[in-house]
């Protein structure tokens, strides 16, 4: 039996205008899983409607930001109490492993925390004004925004946004990734089933080119805020030029992962392991560059062959798999396509770089997680990103040589840097161009912490105060306090001040 969803709008599961659907197949054995209401820029239109009502009626932000704060911790309870239903509903539709979206996801409630915490105690200011006046300056909701998000991470991506555009008092329209659609669309029943106003939660889920761009082209939003690709991004960041809104654009990545000699060779190759092929690589901060400095280039890249062929391949609610598939059949493609341009380049495939023969695995989308030897700058692997379960490997002579072959990328999400020496480190780490840097980690994220890129990694950032920030606008009321009526036209020096 195939699971039917519908458009959520104003409060209601509703079809699309025209009846229209599309379907979402599972990628480890292609059986479709959903049909899906495919909204029509008619639908855009009714939500975004339907969000407007609810923001100028102040059904939400009107009330006191301590009430606004108590509705998400009681969605953060909910969502804490569903967490193993919603980690395998997204195992299914996307393909990543069990395993990992029960971790990822028993951290979601946390966002609704923080950002409900940030409401309950955000001041605004009295700027000093001068003589005579009272400033007082506070933060208010921008108004209806419009949030746009991918398929790799579903509901924490979507999370992201939620929480700090709810938490700040705005209204949303949400367009989920036509992959990945189930999950987004229950954290709208399950925010309103703690208490958030009907109207303030829409969400519109269908394809790019006809909802995604119905919705990142509408006048009627106060902002547009987006997770996908960059060239994606340019496209939606334009249209929020055009229409003078503001946007937040977390966009594509290749970060690279700096190995210093020093680093105990045992931890910094289950570190490369795990960035390099968490989520199937599927993830904009996957480590796609491992860079090892010479002297121990050999020995690390040997461990991580052994260790990259050791990988369990199979169904993803197996707890035991530690790879899943890749999301869809384009996906595969891309990433074959991206391996045989690096071999015909003149690059190494030192493990994996095919399709598995396992013919257990034959009905979905796997692809052997891959380490690619004998790569230079002038390969396209070097700059590209695949998104898939593909490392290139490199060696580095020394501090100046890994930061500048880790700047070398038109991307500026995310790095790490690995090695014993702290002030090393630190130093590298303050080099590279990008906006997240882990040291002796990789991939770790709290809703406190700054989350953004640098070059075409996008606009803006995710989490932390600069979030909350950004789905607001000051608002500055100026009071005379002066003694005497203010007339500057009097026909007497004594009536007038400055």
């Amino acid at each position: 039996m195939v699971d039917q969803l519908l458009l959520h709008i104003d409060g209601r599961n509703v079809p699309a205008a025209d009846g229209g659907t599309f379907t979402v197949a599972s990628p480890t054995t292609g059986e479709v899983l959903f049909e899906v209401s495919h909204a029509t820029p008619a639908d855009v239109d009714v939500a975004v409607a339907a969000a407007r009502a609810a923001y100028l009626d102040r059904r939400w932000w009107g009330i006191p930001a301590r009430d606004r704060a108590r509705v998400l911790n009681r969605a953060a309870a909910i969502l804490a109490d569903r967490v193993d239903d919603l980690a395998r509903e997204e195992t299914r539709q996307i393909g990543r492993t069990l395993r990992e979206m029960r971790a990822q996801l028993r951290r979601l409630p946390e966002w609704l925390e923080y950002f409900g915490a940030l409401a309950a105690t955000w001041e605004g200011t009295v700027p000093d004004f001068g003589p005579n006046h009272l400033n007082v300056v506070r933060r208010v909701p921008l108004g209806v925004a419009g949030l746009i998000t991918p398929w790799n991470h579903p509901l924490l991506i979507t999370m992201k946004k939620v929480a700090a555009a709810l938490g700040a008092g705005n209204s949303i329209v949400v367009k989920p990734s036509e992959l990945g659609p189930a999950v987004p669309l229950a954290l709208a029943g399950i925010l309103e089933e703690a208490g958030v106003p009907a109207g303030v939660v829409n969400v519109v889920p269908g394809l790019g080119p006809t909802t995604g761009r119905a919705l990142s082209e509408h006048r009627g939003l106060d902002k547009l805020d987006i997770t996908g690709g960059t060239e994606t991004g340019r496209v939606v960041a334009a249209n929020a030029g055009r229409n003078l809104v503001p946007v937040t654009a977390e966009l594509g990545g290749k970060a690279p992962v700096i190995v210093f000699d020093d680093a105990p060779v045992e931890a910094a190759v289950a570190g490369a392991l795990f960035a390099s092929f968490i989520a199937t690589g599927q993830t904009c901060v996957q480590g796609a560059r491992l860079l090892v400095q010479r002297t121990i280039h050999d020995e690390v890249v040997q461990a991580l062959v052994a260790r990259t062929r050791a990988l369990r391949l199979g169904d993803p609610l197996d707890p035991q798999t530690q790879i899943g598939p890749l999301v869809s059949q384009a996906q595969r493609a891309k990433v074959v396509e991206a391996v045989g341009r690096a071999q015909a380049q003149g690059a190494t495939v030192l493990c994996g770089g095919r399709v598995p023969e396992d013919p257990g695995l034959s009905h979905g989308w796997f692809y052997e997680p891959t380490v690619i030897g004998g790569i230079t700058p002038d390969h396209d692997l070097w700059h590209e990103e695949v998104f898939g379960p593909v490392v290139v490997v490199a060696p580095f002579d020394d501090e100046g040589d890994a930061v500048a072959k880790a700047n070398d990328c038109p991307y500026g999400l995310a790095a790490s840097v690995w090695g014993a020496d702290t002030g090393r480190c630190l130093r590298t780490a303050q080099a590279l161009d990008v906006g997240i840097v882990w040291v002796n980690d990789h991939h770790r994220v709290d809703p406190a912490s700054p989350w953004g890129g640098t070059k075409e990694s996008g606009l803006g950032t995710e989490n932390g105060v600069d979030s909350f920030r950004g789905y607001t606008r000051p608002h500055s009321i100026i009071v005379s306090t002066a003694a005497q009526p203010f007339d500057w036209f009097a026909s007497t020096q004594e009536l007038r001040y400055s």
